[in-house]
């Protein structure tokens, strides 16, 4: 380790900064946040620069960079891009054993300024000793999508607590013992869901000893994973999967999926398999309501999202009327993500002003719907389960006036990086279907955005015909 990590407190200390372009401007909003009393140095400098003087958040001194400026100065910043200027502001801070930070220039510095992600208080610092900064950033970016936006309110709600926490606590593995229950429980998921009254109300209750036993009882999340790529997982999907004790999934999520959850939660897979009996409803409900009942924190993993098509109503009702506390977290549609990985749009002004979803299974066999309505014109139809009865399928939206050269793709394993996509027209979908040995899980798509996929138009004039 070539730097020793530490964090300053600039607040009401005097800073310099030489410089005042705009890598000067980004050093000086960093300085600003830390509340530092900042003079600024330079010639000249940027309208952003000159606002803040202009408002008397920042002191400019409109000349060149003077050794004795350095005096006084809890740290000394050089941005200016001119290497001899860098190189004397340098000297007259180590002469003046003045802590300073050479923009680009390790060499020069006597500290670094860390890529950072601001979740104040909290602040996540990440450095490479000057050797890659670009990698830095890449880093903070990816730290940055983990971190929920409210994680600073929630690190203010329990300082202000200590305290009172420690008074009724002495021993200091129960304190322990009790922030991690706070941080993995329900008052924490309300403050990071921007419920900061209720959240001190309970923790007011909590500390006095107010809070019946189930304050930290089980509860079950049912949460949309996404058609399959990792990638669209949300933020909220992934705080969960990472503090569930119990992980309730569907066979259509994948390991890739499966990487997130925390690694000692208890996984039960719930889906069907060919050739095995699957989990029955009734079965998966029971299974859910024993585990939170018995104080334990549960994700129901579901694909795409758990409102369409993924019987997570059904698995909502059962669990509420039973009283146990239940969140329904999102995910992208199979429809929305597999359509946007196949490059077509559901909506389009010129081809379809409506889009339907529908299963292509019904709750005794094929699905009744209402065909007429699904045959309209100038709309998008999207059916989930509706490989195997493709055919039949097809058939009754050309029964009920669909032309039968209505474009439509197939999408196998959207998202994934095995993504299949097969064109075709609806009167000869049952063939292509066939042909390409399409099994699911797929989306079948039915209509005229179907034209605008980029692999349709990069077909050549025949097989863009068959295609529709």
């Amino acid at each position: 380790m070539n730097h020793f990590p530490a964090f300053l407190d600039l607040d009401g200390r005097r800073c310099l900064l030489v410089g005042g372009g705009e890598i000067a401007a980004r050093k000086l909003r960093l300085l600003l946040k830390a509340r530092a009393v900042v003079t600024v140095v330079a010639p000249q400098v940027g309208d952003e620069i000159a606002d803040l003087a202009a408002r008397g958040e920042a002191r400019w001194i409109r000349r060149g960079f003077a050794p004795e400026d350095v005096s006084g100065q809890a740290v000394v910043l050089a941005a200016t891009g001119l290497a001899e200027v860098d190189e004397l502001v340098a000297a007259a801070a180590h002469a003046a054993g003045r802590p300073v930070n050479v923009v680009d220039r390790a060499d020069l510095s006597s500290f670094i300024v860390p890529a950072i992600v601001d979740r104040d208080p909290v602040v996540v610092a990440i450095s490479t000793a000057g050797t890659a900064p670009v990698l830095a950033r890449r880093l903070r970016e990816q730290i940055e999508s983990l971190l929920p936006a409210g994680l600073g309110r929630l690190a203010r709600l329990a300082g202000s607590f200590r305290g009172a926490v420690r008074a009724n606590l002495a021993d200091g593995n129960a304190r322990r013992r009790f922030w991690e229950r706070f941080f993995d429980g329900p008052i924490a998921e309300r403050i990071l869901a921007g419920d900061e009254r209720g959240a001190r109300e309970r923790m007011l209750a909590l500390v006095n000893g107010r809070v019946a036993a189930d304050e930290f009882s089980g509860g079950v999340a049912i949460v949309g994973a996404g058609p399959g790529d990792p990638d669209l997982l949300t933020f909220r999907a992934l705080r969960l999967m990472q503090r569930a004790e119990v992980v309730v999934y569907d066979r259509l999520i994948g390991p890739a999926i499966l990487d997130y959850v925390r690694r000692d939660a208890e996984r039960v897979c719930v889906g069907k398999s060919p050739g095995r009996r699957g989990w029955t409803q009734d079965e998966i409900n029971a299974l859910m309501l024993r585990h939170a009942r018995a104080g334990r924190q549960v994700v129901r993993l579901k694909g795409g999202d758990p409102f369409v098509f993924g019987r997570g109503g059904e698995e909502l009702a059962f669990l509420r009327r039973h009283g146990i506390p239940v969140e329904v977290v999102p995910g992208i549609t199979a429809a929305g993500g597999c359509a946007a990985y196949a490059g077509i749009p559901l909506t389009h002004r010129d081809h379809a002003q409506a889009v339907t979803f529908v299963t292509g299974q019904g709750k005794d066999g094929d699905p009744d719907l209402d065909w007429a309505a699904l045959a309209r014109a100038r709309q998008t139809l999207v059916i989930y389960m509706g490989v195997a009865a493709a055919g039949r399928i097809a058939a009754r939206l050309v029964e009920h006036g669909l032309a039968p050269t209505t474009p439509v793709a197939v999408i196998e394993n959207g998202t994934h990086p095995d993504q299949k996509v097969v064109f075709g027209t609806l009167d000869r979908i049952e063939t292509v279907v066939r042909a390409n040995g399409i099994r699911g899980p797929a989306v079948i798509i039915v209509g005229e955005v179907v034209r605008l996929s980029d692999a349709v138009a990069a077909m050549p004039a025949p097989a863009r015909a068959l295609a529709g």
